[in-house]
């Protein structure tokens, strides 16, 4: 099978292009940064440059391939909606013209489950779950670009979207690294009791869903998937794991969760009144994932995908350490 992964010069696209490579699949991969796929172009990936915002562009990349892992696009809480509008929606649409234009059988769309954020806590949260109103762009994008792939199904393209939370292990820049910056800094507080649990997922576990839809049929097909370990585990144990290995203090500092919120809504009005609007430090929407239980219901995925997550949490964390002190040393 040969297949095209967008995003590959990120964390989830690059894992999984690695992922199908050893599987023996023909992969071609696209991204911005040639230098973050180096690694898989000797691997034998095939690599072609260029911004999925350029329809041409897209077209080339979906000729001659089965199958599309869309994993390209904007992430974060900060920015305007067009931003986010641009990288989430309008490029998944050129993505979905390009499967239907040059014929490619199936689309696995990488979406969120930053779909569901409204500031509460939920457990066991399932697919149909969603919001009237979306807490972020971020959010609100990603939904939409969703909606933009199930609509292709009535023009015979073979769809599957996937919500996956936390995802973590080697390669991992957005989780931990900003959590130990911010330790390193003296400014990480547990928020609230300290006793919310939360869902990760092992980049190993993603994978094999991924891969299960690639191989897919049937009633399969159509749907969006929750993807975690499906085992909540309290989430500043995780984190105070993390800095252990890492030879860093844990947080043992708490601070009230209305104190928190009162000075992410101060911290994110400042910023906005900036020349620039530069990114917050703080939250309202952090504060609130932060301090709040928050899981999901992989039922649907475990029957129609066969997902059964294999990778433990703390097994993903022990492998994001060991990556982040060997890029650290190097």
């Amino acid at each position: 099978m040969k297949i095209l992964v967008t995003g590959a010069s990120g964390f989830i696209g690059g894992r999984f292009a690695r992922f199908a490579l050893e599987q023996g699949l023909t992969v071609r991969i696209n991204g911005r940064r040639p230098e973050a796929v180096e690694h898989l172009v000797k691997r034998g990936a095939e690599f072609i440059q260029g911004d999925l915002s350029d329809p041409q562009l897209v077209q080339r990349l979906c000729q001659d391939v089965e199958a599309v892992v869309h994993c390209a696009g904007a992430v974060g809480v900060w920015g305007n909606y067009q931003h986010f509008y641009q990288a989430n929606v309008a490029v998944t649409e050129n993505v979905v013209e390009g499967c239907l234009k040059q014929n490619v059988r199936r689309l696995l769309h990488l979406s969120s489950p930053s779909i569901y954020f409204d500031g509460q806590a939920h457990v066991g949260i399932k697919e149909e779950q969603v919001p009237k109103r979306f807490s972020d762009h971020y959010g609100a994008t990603k939904y939409l670009a969703e909606q933009k792939v199930f609509g292709a199904e009535e023009f015979g393209l073979e769809v599957i979207a996937y919500r996956p939370r936390f995802v973590t292990g080697a390669g991992d820049t957005s989780i931990f690294p900003r959590l130990i910056n911010m330790q390193r800094k003296g400014r990480l507080s547990i928020i609230g009791n300290g006793l919310n649990r939360v869902d990760f997922t092992s980049m190993q576990n993603l994978n094999d869903a991924l891969f299960s839809g690639l191989l897919a049929a049937g009633p399969a097909l159509g749907k969006v998937y929750n993807i975690s370990n499906g085992a909540p585990v309290p989430l500043w144990d995780a984190v105070n794991y993390v800095l252990r290995q890492l030879d860093l203090p844990p947080v043992t500092r708490h601070m009230p969760y209305g104190v928190a919120y009162a000075a992410a809504t101060l911290n994110e009005a400042f910023c906005k009144v900036l020349p620039g609007r530069p990114e917050p430090s703080l939250f309202r929407l952090g504060v609130a994932v932060m301090a709040k239980d928050f899981s999901l219901d992989i039922s649907r995925a475990q029957q129609y995908l066969d997902y059964d997550p294999q990778v433990s949490v703390w097994t993903a964390l022990d492998e994001f350490c060991q990556w982040w002190k060997a890029a650290q040393q190097a």
